[in-house]
Order: C-alpha cells, then sequence, then structure tokens
C-alpha cells in the first residue's frame, strides 16, 4: 500500500510541488534534473553520473517491474550499472508497488529505503519538466513537513573523486590490456571490453597511469563538472605523447578535451535520455544514442590537430572527437548504454580494432 505521507520539492527559485513518499523520509538538496527514458531506472539509478543529482522521470509509470537482484558475473552486479544507488533523490509521476518482472526481487521503493534515498509520486512531471527546459537546471530540495535544509550545488565539489575506487582493480585474463580510468565507470562498459579477449584493470580516477602497462587507454564517464579533475587530466596530457590507443566516454571525451586545450562549459538542461540524434561529422551516418550528461566540448576551442568525431542533430553539440594522426577519439554518449540502444556498440570494435593495430606493430 502507498504510503500517504506529504513531502514537498522546493526549486531554488521558490517553486514548489507537493507530492507523496515511497522512500527514505530524508531531507535531501541537490540539483534536479530530468531523464525521458521510458525504461532503464535500475540502470539509471546506479549510474555514478548521477551522483549529487535529484532525479526526474518523465514516463509516467514508475516501479511496474520492480528492482532486480543482486546476481554477478565477472564479479560485477549483472542488472546495475554500479554497487550503489548515487541519485540524492527521485521523483515520480505515478508509482505502483505491484510490480511483475521475472527477476524482480522487491520494490522500488523497498530500495530507496535500503540506500536512504528519499522519493516522491503525485508530482506533475511534465510541468516540472517544462520549468527546467525554460529555466534550465536548477538546484531543489526534497523536505518533509516543515523542516528545512540549505540548497547544495553538488557541481562545486569534485564528484568523481567521491564514486571513483580507491584501489586498482583486474577484470578478466584477454589478450589485449585495457587501463581503465575511473571517473565513476557503468558496469557496463567493462562487461563489453571483456567481451572482447581484454584484461582490464581499472584505476582510480587520479592515478599516475605512466607507470602502467596497458596496449590501451580508456577514460570512463562520470560526475559533475570535468574542470575538478585537474590530476585526470594532467596525466592525459602525458599519455598524448605516446602513440598507444585512447578512447574516453561521457566525461572521458570532455576530459580528453580540457588535456589537449580544449574548453568545457555547462548544457542548460543537459541531455539525459535514450533517443538522442547524432551524425558521424563528413558523413550521412546518424545514430540514436543514449546520454547523461550536463557539461559539453565547446568545438570552437578543439586545437588544430584535433577534430569533432560526432555531433548533435537537436542542438549541434559536440558529441565526440578525434585526433587527425594518433589513434585517439571519444564519444559523449554511451554506446554501452544497457537499457537504451545499441546502435553505437560498434565504437568497441573500433576501439579493439585500433589496439589490436597497435600491438602488432609493437611485437613487429
Amino acid at each position: 500500500m502507498k504510503n500517504n505521507k506529504k513531502v514537498r520539492l522546493v526549486l531554488e527559485d521558490g517553486t514548489e510541488f507537493q507530492g507523496y513518499s515511497f522512500g527514505s523520509e530524508k531531507p535531501v538538496s541537490g540539483e534536479v534534473v530530468f531523464n525521458t527514458a521510458m525504461t532503464g531506472y535500475p540502470e539509471s539509478l546506479t549510474d555514478p553520473s548521477y551522483k549529487g543529482q535529484i532525479l526526474t522521470l518523465t514516463y509516467p509509470i514508475i516501479g511496474n517491474y520492480g528492482v532486480p537482484g543482486d546476481e554477478k558475473e565477472n564479479s560485477l552486479q549483472q542488472y546495475y550499472e554500479s554497487y550503489a544507488l548515487h541519485i540524492s533523490g527521485l521523483i515520480i509521476s505515478d508509482y505502483t508497488e505491484e510490480y511483475s518482472h521475472w527477476n524482480a526481487r522487491k520494490s522500488l521503493g523497498e530500495w530507496l529505503k535500503e540506500y536512504s534515498i528519499p522519493g516522491i509520486y503525485g508530482i506533475d512531471t511534465r510541468q516540472l519538466t517544462k520549468i527546467l527546459r525554460e529555466r534550465g537546471t536548477m538546484l531543489g530540495k526534497i523536505v518533509f513537513d516543515n523542516e528545512d535544509i540549505a540548497l547544495y550545488d553538488p557541481n562545486l565539489d569534485n564528484l568523481v573523486a567521491m564514486v571513483s575506487i580507491n584501489e586498482k582493480k583486474v577484470y578478466g585474463t584477454g589478450r589485449y590490456k585495457i587501463l581503465l580510468i575511473d571517473c565513476g565507470v557503468k558496469y557496463n562498459i567493462i562487461r563489453n571490453l571483456l567481451k572482447r579477449d581484454t584484461t582490464v584493470t581499472v584505476v582510480p580516477w587520479n592515478w599516475d597511469i605512466t607507470k602502467e602497462e596497458y596496449d590501451g587507454l580508456f577514460i570512463s564517464n562520470g560526475p559533475g563538472d570535468p574542470k575538478m579533475c585537474d590530476e585526470t587530466i594532467n596525466n592525459l596530457r602525458k599519455s598524448f605523447n605516446d602513440d598507444k590507443p585512447i578512447y574516453g566516454i561521457c566525461l572521458g571525451n570532455q576530459l580528453m578535451a580540457l588535456a589537449a586545450g580544449a574548453d568545457t562549459y555547462k548544457l542548460k538542461y543537459g541531455h539525459r535520455s535514450h533517443n538522442q540524434p547524432v551524425i558521424q561529422v563528413g558523413t550521412s551516418k546518424a545514430f540514436i544514442t543514449s546520454q547523461n550528461h550536463g557539461f559539453a566540448i565547446d568545438n570552437n576551442t578543439l586545437p588544430q590537430e584535433w577534430e569533432p568525431l560526432f555531433i548533435n542533430l537537436n542542438d549541434n553539440t559536440n558529441e565526440g572527437m578525434k585526433h587527425k594522426s594518433k589513434p585517439f577519439f571519444s564519444s559523449q554518449f554511451h554506446p554501452e548504454a544497457s537499457s537504451g540502444p545499441k546502435d553505437t556498440e560498434f565504437l568497441f570494435d573500433q576501439f579493439i580494432d585500433i589496439v589490436k593495430e597497435y600491438k602488432s606493430k609493437k611485437a613487429g
């Protein structure tokens, strides 16, 4: 049975929404963002890129297929994108505890309570999304009764340091050695690499990668402002002196740009959905992609030796870049999206093909 305890969402401009609690009864503050995907809430809630954010799901019915179990494969939780929930709060229109799915183990409300995360249902998410689209992403807070808490801007903190691992971990025993910088990596990135005959060594965001042996370097997704990751950026600059293949996804795209000398900026309300169209520069090839980011590369600041690789067809923002002569490239979108389109999963094949070529030349 639903909990009818009233709870409020208060935006930084004073706008208030009143709904009902179905998660932890704990006040929180953060950046209010929206995601337009119809499915994939277990993946979204465990995506480290949502750290510090109060997530609004625009699809009207949430919770109907429950939450999967904790089964593992290759020591990674099989149905999640990380080891924990990373959102600060969840906002939905309607909620049901009458879930039905073959691998469901608990309700969404029970899951939120396990991680002390508040959830609100009964909110007009269409109206809330219109406000965020018109005014841009805003700070907000979820409060109960007459209590109050201060607004918190997560982008002022190094969120990557909060979600990255603390020590090196190794997955798989494949032929090709991939060094993965964990800025908040989604598990499906590791899964996709392991499917391609790799040994994946995952290191913290500020790891000194010059001391590691590898065939290819991978920079993961992650939360917050990329400019907070000075140590990662400085390490990447050193890696650009070599010819070892490099691929970055999402935050990895932005970090590579900053290391190259380009600039980044905050988007008005970000790209968070399963249906963002992008086009490959210089071709007529368009792809439907899954995305989750609030910052973007300024194409006008890319150095001469770099060029855009993909462009967003909705707003013409950068969706990836490549080096003109070295085997370095990136994508702003998520080709590994486990609950979204797989149109661009071929980028993992391209990366490993480049790694194979590099390893073959090195051996020769």
